[in-house]
């Protein structure tokens, strides 16, 4: 796991916005590739990664249902 990404879903983080989502999805797919930054060759195929990653993070918190533990105020759905 990578050390730099934080934990997303309430009651962690109740406030989580596009700019911590996609800094997931960029550490996520650098640690999966083994590259800090992209080839110019690679650079469409690392970008594609990094919002696909970021989509399926989305959908997740979207759906995800936290139960007990205290949970914080309610989040706003990060879907555009």
């Amino acid at each position: 796991m990578c050390r730099s990404i934080r934990t997303l879903r309430p009651p962690m983080a109740p406030e989580v916005g596009d700019e911590d989502i996609r800094a997931a999805a960029l550490q996520y797919v650098r640690k999966v590739s083994g590259f800090r930054a992209p080839a110019a060759h690679n650079r469409a195929a690392f970008e594609r990664a990094v919002e696909a990653v970021a989509e399926a993070t989305r959908e997740l918190l979207d759906d995800l249902e936290v139960r007990g533990g205290g949970g914080g105020p309610p989040r706003a759905s990060t879907r555009s």
